[in-house]
């Protein structure tokens, strides 16, 4: 896993541009890397951008994360995944994850807005839940006989926890998310 910090923090989507890519990123998103890079967020939480190559066409993959019950097969943390309502572009999704810390074990449920721009970037954004915030947003883009796909999140948890301390947190369980992922995605 490579990471490094981000340029620019502000930006909503955080990297998605393969132009932005060095040659050296590049080969390790085509070796099978998940490329992790970090940056403050507003509220005291974390925000992180991964990005993976997959050998898949974009729309493959669109049909699929799209499928929001099978977060659950993505994120091995989520337990529960859900559409409540659907409209057109929008709709909302319900998701209750588990995690586990030695000796503690906490469950979180969210209550997620969710526009969709077909085949190309999914915003979530929170309506309610155990979160004082959390947005993410999932990206495709077409990459040399596949897609990148990049992942960002913005959280901050109602507890009160350094920010580092998300940060690093983020940082190492959404490359093993994001493999899992692919892992998901390539096998259908």
């Amino acid at each position: 896993m490579a990471s490094t910090a981000l340029s620019q923090p502000t930006a909503p989507v955080l990297a998605t541009a393969v132009a932005h890519l060095s040659s050296q990123e590049w080969r390790s998103l085509r070796s099978g890397e998940v490329l992790v890079r970090t940056a403050p967020h507003d509220g005291g939480g974390g925000r992180v951008c991964a990005q993976m190559w997959l050998p898949l066409e974009r729309s493959q993959i669109w049909t699929q994360v799209t499928d929001y019950p099978r977060w659950v097969e993505f994120f091995p943390d989520i337990i529960r995944s859900e559409v409540r309502n659907h409209g057109l572009l929008t709709k909302q999704v319900y998701q209750v994850a588990r995690k586990a810390f030695l000796f503690l074990s906490a469950q979180v449920e969210i209550l997620l807005r969710v526009k969709e721009t077909p085949a190309q970037r999914i915003d979530f954004s929170l309506e309610r839940g155990d979160f004082s915030d959390f947005s993410a947003s999932l990206t495709l883009a077409d990459c040399e006989e596949g897609t990148l796909l990049s992942y960002t999140v913005a959280a901050t948890p109602t507890i009160p926890v350094p920010s580092i301390l998300i940060q690093q947190g983020m940082t190492a369980e959404l490359p093993l998310n994001m493999r899992t992922m692919r892992q998901a995605l390539c096998r259908h």
